[in-house]
């Protein structure tokens, strides 16, 4: 690790819940307009249910994968100044920001200890996080990161005195 405090179970569980704040709006949200658009779905419930399932499903895997590789954060992690990195600290690219979605879903079925993983491991790595190559850190305070000086590109010379 590079100095970075790896990020809490209790902060990364505040970030999931704020995010299934999100998603659960956004699903509903699909229900209404999809209800307006087509009556209220009384013909077929079943075939209404299996669509609403699929296009959350879409929407959570987008969702995590577009913003972890643009941003590093969901909302929710946003909110909670935490962000998903790879172990060698850069952001994660598309491939491995997907691969970290699907995880969720094998940190879910093993009756969620993928999750609680993170609440045991020392470097606070859950299932999709080890499925994945990432971890979560939390984000450094504004001061931290002023202070820090900037790195060099150019190695500095001298120049010796002649004097």
């Amino acid at each position: 690790m590079d100095g970075a405090r790896p990020a809490g179970f209790w902060l990364r569980v505040a970030a999931l819940a704020i995010d299934l704040v999100i998603v659960t709006f956004v699903e509903r949200s699909f229900i209404l307009v999809s209800r307006l658009m087509r009556g209220v779905w009384a013909a077929d419930a079943w075939s209404a249910t299996s669509l609403v399932g699929a296009f959350t499903f879409v929407f959570v895997v987008a969702y995590s994968t577009v913003l972890h590789a643009v941003a590093g954060q969901t909302i929710g992690k946003l909110l909670m100044r935490i962000r998903v990195v790879t172990v060698e600290g850069d952001l994660p690219g598309v491939g491995q920001a997907f691969l970290r979605s699907l995880g969720y879903g094998v940190s879910l079925v093993t009756f969620g200890l993928g999750f609680v993983m993170a609440g045991l491991r020392r470097d606070k790595r859950a299932l999709h996080d080890l499925i994945a190559g990432t971890r979560v850190e939390r984000v450094p305070a504004r001061e931290e990161r002023e202070a820090a000086p900037p790195p060099s590109e150019e190695p500095v010379q001298t120049v010796p005195d002649v004097g």
